[in-house]
C-alpha cells in the first residue's frame, strides 16, 4: 500500500476483494444490474451505491457508504401523539389484553381521582364486547373546557392531544391534592391508541362535545345539544337518560333503569367513549369483563363512598343487567372478602392515620387454615402489584411488634429466637392503602412505589396503631403468636425434608425419578417436559417425543392438594418430591428455581375428561403455591390434544372442539365419515400424538400467565380449599351459561 497525503489509498486488487465480500454479506448488493467487478471507486458510484458522493478514498469511507450515512437527517423527532402510536408498550405495558385493560384503567383512574377529591360519588362503566366500544362516565367536576393560555386550544383538547398535560402535577397550580394520575399522559394515550373517541363534558350545566380519530380532533370543541346519545358507540350503549341511579346499601346486585325521579345522572361530569385501534393491538386481543369487574370491586372497596355501575354486553349479542358495586364497610369489608374461603381467627383490625401529609389506611386479619399471606398494596387507589416502600414499612413494623408483644406477654420464651417475618405473616390477609401527594412510581404502569419517606410513615403508624390494637385483644395476640410458632416448627421440619431434596438435586441425573424419560440436550431454553397422566399416556408420549429436547414424566394418579397442607407434608410426599427434583424447582419460593430450573417449557398434558381437569388443577395449584415466578416468567403451558379424529374416505382431520367437528361434518354426507372420540392420550398412537400435540411446528400450546396475583390466589383458595359452599356458589353463578348436555361426566 502506498502512502499519500490524507487517507490511505486502496489498490484495485484489495478494493475488489473488499467489494466481493460486501456483495456476499450485505443483502441487496447482489441485486445490482450486472455482475459487480469493482476495479475502482468510480464503479461503486456508477452503480448507485452513493449517488452524488465523491469517489471512495479509504476503507472507512467505503464501509460508511455501503452501511448508509448516519448524520442529523437520521435523527427523528416525533411530534404530538406519534410517540404513543410508535411505541405503545412504553405507555400501556403491552399491545395484548393487558394493554387493552390499561386503556380502561387510565380513564377509570381519572374518575376515581374525582371521587377521592370529594367531587364525585358515582361512576358508570359499560363495555360492548361485540363492537369493542367502552364507555366511562362520572358525575365529577368535568374536565375544564376554557381556553388554555399555553396551547391556544381548549383545556379539554389540550389534555387529549398533548403528552404531559394535566392537572395532577402537584403544587398550588394542581387541581388535585392526591391522585393516581401523575404524568399527564393517561387520557392522551387512550386517545392516541383509539380508532375513535368521543368525549362529552358538562360544565355549568352545558354539555361540550368533541370527537377524535386516532388522536386527531375531527372538529373543534363546541357546546352540544341533547344528552350525548348521538355520540358514536353503536346502539348497544345505554342512552344517557337510562343510566342507573339507585345505589345499593352494600355489596353487589343487579339493577335496572331508575324508577321515577330524575332521568339519568346529573348534568355534570365527564363521559368518555372509545374504541381501540385494531392496527395497534395484537390480533385476537379482547377485553375480559371478569378482570375489569375485579378491578372495579377493588376500587369500590377502597372508596366506600362511591357506587360503581358496571355492564358488559356479551360478544354474541343479547343484553346484560347492570351491576352496582358499593361497599360501605371499606377496608374491613375488603379483608373479609379476601378471606372468605378461609377460617378467620378474629375480626379485622383496621386503623387510619395521617402523618406528614401521607394518609395511611390499613385492615388486617389472620386465618387459621391458611399457610401463605395475601397482602395488597394501593397508592392513591392505584394497585401496586410489585409492592414498594409502603409494603416494606408494613412488613418490618408488623414483625417487630409481634415479637415485642409476644415476649411481653410471655408467649415467646426468653431463650426462643425472634420469629421471622414469614412466620408472623403466615395466614395473614391485609390491605394497605396510602394517599401520597407526590408518589414516585416506577414507570407509567405504576406497579411499585419508590418514595422512601412513605416507608418511615407506614412503619410508624403500624408500630403504634397495630400494637395498640393487639394489646387490647390479648386473645388475638396469643393466637397470632401461636400460629407463628407453629409456622416456625413446620418450617424447621420442612427444612429437613428440603435438605433431602437438595441432596437428590445435587446428584442431578443419577437421582432423577425412575419414570422420567429425560431429553439429551443440556440447553434449558430449548428443552421442554411433558407431565402426563398415567403410564398409558406416558408410554405413547415417550414413543412420540423428540428425544433431543422433549422429556416425559408420567404421574401416578392424583397428586397431593397443597392448598390444604403445610410445607413439611409437601416435601415428604414422594410424587411431589420427584416432581421438584425432575423440574429442578429448588426450594419453595425461589425465583426461576434458584437458577436450577431444567426446562424452558413445563407442559401439562392431561386427558380431556373430569379426572384430567382435576389433575391439571392440582398441578397448577402446586406450581403456583410452590413457585409463582414460573408463571410470571412464562414457563408454564397447557397442551391442547384433539378431541376427535374425523375419517372421510382417504382423508382424516383432527378436531379440537365440538364447534370444529360440527363445521367439518356439515360439509360431508351422512354415513360417509367416521368419528373417533379421544377420551385419553393413551388411546392415541404415537404418530397421532406427535402430529397433533407434540410437534412444535403443528401443536397448540396455551401459555399460562397471572395478570392479577391476588385474584389468582383467591381463586386457588376457593377451588382447592376446604369450604365447599364457596365452590357451590361459584357453580351456581355460572350455571346459567352452561349446556348440561355438553358436560363430560
Amino acid at each position: 500500500m502506498r502512502v499519500a497525503h490524507g487517507p490511505a489509498q486502496l489498490p484495485p486488487t484489495m478494493l475488489q476483494a473488499v467489494a466481493r465480500r460486501l456483495v456476499a454479506a450485505v443483502p441487496g448488493l447482489k441485486n445490482l444490474p450486472r455482475p459487480v467487478r469493482f476495479a475502482s471507486p468510480l464503479l461503486l458510484r456508477q452503480h448507485g451505491m452513493r449517488r452524488g458522493a465523491p469517489a471512495f478514498s479509504s476503507t472507512s469511507s467505503l464501509l460508511e457508504s455501503l452501511n448508509g450515512a448516519y448524520d442529523a437527517d437520521q435523527i427523528q423527532v416525533l411530534q404530538g401523539l406519534e410517540p404513543v402510536r410508535k411505541r405503545p408498550g412504553m405507555y400501556i405495558g403491552s399491545t395484548g389484553q393487558r394493554g387493552l385493560h390499561h386503556l380502561i384503567y387510565e380513564i377509570l383512574d381519572n374518575a376515581i381521582d374525582e371521587v377521592q377529591g370529594g367531587h364525585a360519588s358515582q361512576i358508570w362503566l359499560e363495555m360492548d364486547l361485540a363492537s369493542g366500544w367502552v364507555r366511562v362516565r362520572d358525575d365529577g367536576r368535568g374536565i375544564p373546557t376554557d381556553l388554555h393560555p399555553a396551547t391556544g386550544k381548549s383545556a379539554l383538547e389540550t389534555v387529549l392531544t398533548v403528552l404531559h398535560a394535566g392537572g395532577k402535577f402537584g403544587g398550588e397550580a394542581s387541581g388535585y391534592a392526591v391522585s393516581g394520575g401523575l404524568h399527564g399522559v393517561g387520557l392522551s394515550v387512550v386517545n392516541a391508541l383509539s380508532a375513535h373517541l368521543a368525549i362529552s363534558v358538562w360544565r355549568g350545566g352545558v354539555r361540550h362535545a368533541q370527537r377524535y380519530a386516532r388522536g386527531v380532533p375531527l372538529a373543534p370543541l363546541a357546546p352540544a345539544q341533547g344528552p350525548g346519545d348521538e355520540a358514536p358507540g353503536g346502539p348497544r350503549l345505554t342512552p344517557e337518560a337510562e343510566l342507573p341511579q339507585a345505589a345499593p346499601s352494600g355489596g353487589t346486585r343487579e339493577e335496572g333503569p331508575p324508577d321515577g325521579g330524575q332521568a339519568g345522572p346529573p348534568r355534570r361530569g365527564t363521559d368518555v367513549r372509545f374504541r381501540y385501534d385494531d392496527a395497534i393491538f395484537a390480533a385476537g386481543a379482547a377485553f375480559d369483563p371478569d378482570t375489569i369487574r375485579a378491578r372495579l370491586r377493588e376500587l369500590a372497596f377502597l372508596n366506600s363512598g362511591v357506587t360503581i355501575h358496571f355492564r358488559a354486553r356479551p360478544a354474541k349479542g343479547g343484553d346484560a343487567p347492570w351491576e352496582a358495586l358499593h361497599y360501605s364497610g371499606g377496608l374491613q369489608e375488603y379483608v373479609k372478602y379476601l378471606n372468605r374461603s378461609k377460617t378467620a381467627m378474629h375480626e379485622p383490625i383496621s386503623f387510619s392515620k395521617k402523618v406528614d401529609g401521607v394518609t395511611v389506611n390499613i385492615a388486617l386479619q389472620w386465618c387459621s387454615d391458611s399457610f401463605s399471606d395475601n397482602i395488597l398494596g394501593f397508592v392513591n387507589s392505584v394497585k401496586t402489584v410489585d409492592g414498594g416502600t409502603h409494603i416494606d414499612g408494613f412488613k418490618s413494623a408488623l414483625t417487630r411488634i409481634v415479637n415485642t408483644l409476644g415476649r411481653k406477654s410471655k408467649a415467646l420464651k426468653e431463650g426462643d429466637p425472634n420469629l421471622q417475618g414469614d412466620y408472623v405473616r403466615e395466614g395473614l390477609g391485609a390491605v394497605i392503602t396510602v394517599q401520597v401527594p407526590s408518589p414516585e412510581f416506577e414507570g407509567q404502569t405504576k406497579t411499585r412505589l419508590g418514595n422512601p419517606e412513605v416507608r418511615r410513615v407506614v412503619d410508624g403508624v403500624v408500630a403504634g396503631e397495630a400494637a395498640a390494637a393487639l394489646e387490647e385483644q390479648p386473645g388475638t395476640l396469643a393466637a397470632v403468636v401461636s400460629k407463628a410458632l407453629q409456622a416456625a416448627r413446620a418450617a424447621d421440619a420442612a427444612k429437613k425434608a428440603r435438605e433431602l431434596v437438595r441432596r437428590k438435586s445435587a446428584l442431578v441425573r443419577s437421582t432423577l425419578p425412575g419414570k422420567l424419560a429425560d431429553c439429551v440436550s443440556g440447553d434449558r431454553d430449548a428443552c421442554e417436559i411433558f407431565i402426563v397422566e398415567g403410564d398409558s399416556a406416558g408410554g405413547s408420549a415417550k414413543q412420540a417425543r423428540d428425544r433431543g429436547t422433549q422429556a416425559i414424566l408420567p404421574l401416578r394418579g392424583k397428586i397431593l392438594n397443597v392448598e390444604r397442607k403445610d410445607d413439611a407434608k409437601l416435601y415428604k410426599n414422594t410424587e411431589l418430591s420427584n416432581l421438584i427434583v425432575a423440574l429442578g424447582l429448588g426450594v419453595k419460593g425461589a425465583e426461576d428455581g434458584g437458577g436450577a430450573l431444567r426446562y424452558g417449557k413445563i407442559i401439562l398434558l392431561t386427558d380431556a375428561d373430569v379426572d384430567g381437569a382435576h389433575i391439571r388443577t392440582l398441578l397448577l395449584t402446586f406450581l403456583y403455591r410452590y413457585q409463582p415466578s414460573l408463571f410470571e416468567q412464562g414457563h408454564v403451558f397447557v397442551g391442547v390434544p384433539p378431541l376427535y379424529r374425523l375419517d372421510a374416505g382417504r382423508s382424516k382431520h383432527y378436531c379440537y372442539d365440538d364447534e370444529e367437528l360440527a363445521q367439518r361434518t356439515r360439509e360431508l354426507k351422512p354415513g360417509s365419515y367416521h368419528i373417533q372420540r379421544f377420551k385419553g392420550l393413551g388411546e392415541m398412537m404415537p404418530e397421532q400424538l406427535w402430529a397433533t400435540t407434540m410437534d412444535p411446528a403443528r401443536r397448540t400450546l396455551r401459555r399460562l400467565s397471572v395478570a392479577d396475583a391476588a385474584a389468582a390466589s383467591d381463586m386457588f383458595g376457593m377451588l382447592m380449599g376446604d369450604k365447599p359452599a364457596l365452590r357451590r356458589a361459584l357453580i351456581e353463578k355460572h350455571a346459567a351459561g352452561l349446556q348440561l348436555e355438553e358436560l363430560d361426566v
